[in-house]
């Protein structure tokens, strides 16, 4: 499969992740993407201009999150996407998950929020996922092998 015709799934809790998330997107300029979020006003914005799936966010209710690993993987099976994309949080751990387990190409970047302390995200899925980016140096301190890439702002 070339670069041009691999598909990328971005999952990002809608707000400021889905925000960061945005920066990047001259990286999938031309490629196929889609965007897994939850139905809050930037993610709904983006729908109008974007293929968006929403998904009930778990806000840390354990029955929310089996609706919202349910489906995400749904929409991940439907898509077949080779590589994902999250900043997180709860919206991006499901698609993190599953990604992993099937093989995709995971790639975490930490919220550039989290300065004194590490992200639940970031600690659930720091183990498993190969491509984990900070956006601070001091981070590293949580995260050793991650890769330092500085902010997705500009």
């Amino acid at each position: 499969m070339s670069e041009k015709d691999k598909k990328i799934c971005i999952a990002a809790s809608a707000g400021g992740h889905l925000a960061e998330a945005l920066q990047l997107k001259s990286a999938w300029k031309n490629k196929q993407c889609f965007y897994i979020s939850d139905n809050r006003v930037n993610a709904i914005n983006l729908a109008k201009k974007e293929k968006v799936y929403f998904v009930k966010p778990a806000r840390r209710n354990p029955l929310n999150l089996a609706i919202c690993f349910a489906q995400t993987l749904s929409i991940l099976l439907k898509e077949n996407p080779s590589v994902i994309i999250s900043t997180g949080a709860e919206i991006g751990y499901p698609a993190m998950v599953i990604g992993a387990l099937t093989g995709k190409k995971v790639i975490y970047i930490e919220s550039l929020a989290r300065i004194n302390s590490p992200s639940l995200t970031g600690k659930l899925v720091y183990l498993f996922v190969k491509d984990f980016y900070i956006q601070w140096p001091q981070a590293k301190k949580w995260f050793p092998k991650a890769k330092y890439a500085g902010s997705v702002f500009e």
